[in-house]
């Protein structure tokens, strides 16, 4: 009998590769993805579980790169069965001082190829009777992100999306969960420019491990909504639902200001 055959976007690092490695050792097959060669050291990697892991490296933020992971479903022969949205990017600095096509690119990252992938994949998983669906947003979905000033919008677009289609499946057998990680100790923030600003700094922020089990075990659950990190990140996701979004705003932009001073947070 094969293993249930999952597919993990941004599989390659940090918390979407945790996760691909508890799915491996759960007994899945998977399909992993990555913008850069290194997927294919994470697949190796990913092999010592004893099942099937085929790396896609291919870039989500363009139709071709969605199209290629399709591909690479298709080929297979397979349903996915548990569909992991986890790749996307932040743009640190004023948005002014960006690049037009650097927002474009996040947003085509962080929304449109979750939207693309799961509008394909859907309709597949409920032929087949069901199956389970995770989206790594972010606490910054609860917050205005100034000096991130795109990428907190598309991570609130993200869990509106989650939560919206979750209501429409609910008689489908799929269960959808929003994973809200706070900041966490990866590259995510240096591939973002953020390097001087309190985000730089990694020695305070959760253990990517930590929260890839905390989303996973509510994805096993079925729970909807979820926050990943330590206790701090949990009181911040209930302290922004009472903050005014300005004040929110403020507290965002202290720590993610280019050469502010740096202060711990999440």
């Amino acid at each position: 009998m094969s293993k249930p055959l999952a597919l993990i976007t941004g599989g390659s690092a940090g918390i979407g590769l945790e996760i691909a490695r508890l799915l491996a050792a759960d007994g899945h097959d998977l399909i992993i993805t990555g913008a850069g060669e290194r997927v294919f050291a994470a697949a190796d990697s990913l092999k010592s579980h004893g099942g099937e892991v085929i790396a896609v490296q291919s870039d989500l933020a363009t139709e071709a790169g969605n199209q290629a992971v399709l591909d690479a479903v298709r080929h297979s022969g397979r349903t996915v069965r548990v569909l992991v949205l986890n790749a996307g990017i932040a743009v640190g600095g004023a948005f002014i001082d960006n690049p037009l096509e650097k927002h474009l690119q996040l947003m085509a990252l962080n929304m449109a190829s979750p939207v693309r992938l799961a509008h394909a994949l859907i309709p597949p998983m409920i032929a087949a009777g069901g199956g389970k669906i995770l989206l790594v947003s972010s606490l910054s979905a609860s917050t205005p992100t100034p000096y991130e000033s795109v990428y907190g919008p598309s991570k609130a677009f993200l869990s509106a999306f989650g939560n919206s289609i979750r209501e429409e499946l609910k008689d489908s057998g799929i269960s959808v969960t929003n994973l809200h990680p706070g900041a966490t100790a990866t590259e995510f923030h240096a591939r973002a420019g953020m390097q001087t600003t309190a985000f730089g700094d990694n020695s305070w922020k959760n253990d990517p491990a930590q929260v890839a089990r905390q989303g996973y075990q509510a994805m096993q659950r079925g729970d909807t909504n979820v926050v990943g990190g330590d206790s701090t990140t949990q009181q911040a996701w209930h302290d922004n639902k009472t903050r005014s979004e300005e004040e929110k705003a403020r507290i965002h932009a202290e720590r993610a200001k280019p050469g502010s001073p740096l202060s711990r947070g999440v």
